[in-house]
């Protein structure tokens, strides 16, 4: 992989554990020559990871909607800044910037893109791998809710599995490294989307 999308919070949270992690993140991707993919923001979680890359001489490119860009504090030591018209364009641009994504800690913003992605992955729009950096058990109660999902007959296993998931920055790296994507459905034509 030579660029990853990571969605987190723009928020920094209350967990020190959490902070110097993606801060962590943003070091590995610049000293494996992977370029981060992420919303554009100096501040909250996203800051952190970037600056990792950005202290260690990494590229980072930050995607951020025209409405957003007086609300939140812009990163000006990008490598790359590109400003779309609306969320949807931002979400279709860091989707096709990327070879991979990773969510870490975050909010609703985090929860509709972790889904979105996940869900273009179940249609068989993208094989990408999608891993979840489940820092200090941040995650637990989600993943608890998508085996309820395979339970209730709402989701199926092989679709769960195909989210890879891990405590470590290094592991989950490797996981997604050997990720296999799963056929695409036979129910689907995708030129007719």
């Amino acid at each position: 992989m030579k660029s990853i999308s990571v969605f987190c919070g723009s928020s920094e949270g209350n967990d020190p554990e959490i902070i110097s992690t993606a801060y962590q993140l943003g070091e590995v991707f610049a000293k494996r020559d992977i370029a981060l993919v992420y919303g554009a923001a100096k501040i909250g979680i996203m800051g952190k990871v970037a600056q990792g890359v950005i202290d260690n001489n990494g590229e980072t490119i930050g995607v951020i909607p025209k409405f957003l860009q007086t609300k939140e504090i812009v990163n000006t030591e990008l490598t790359e800044l590109i400003i779309t018209d609306n969320m949807h364009d931002r979400k279709v641009l860091m989707y096709d910037k990327s070879d991979g994504f990773i969510i870490i800690p975050g909010g609703f913003g985090t929860m509709d893109e972790f889904f979105e992605i996940t869900t273009w992955g179940q249609l068989g729009l993208h094989t990408k791998p999608i891993g979840i950096l489940n820092i200090n058990g941040y995650y637990d109660a989600l993943i608890e809710q998508c085996k309820v999902m395979v339970q209730r007959g709402f989701l199926k296993q092989e679709n769960l599995d195909a989210v890879v998931v891990d405590t470590t920055i290094e592991g989950l790296l490797e996981k997604m490294n050997n990720y296999v994507p799963l056929p695409a459905p036979k129910w689907l034509n995708k030129e007719g989307l």
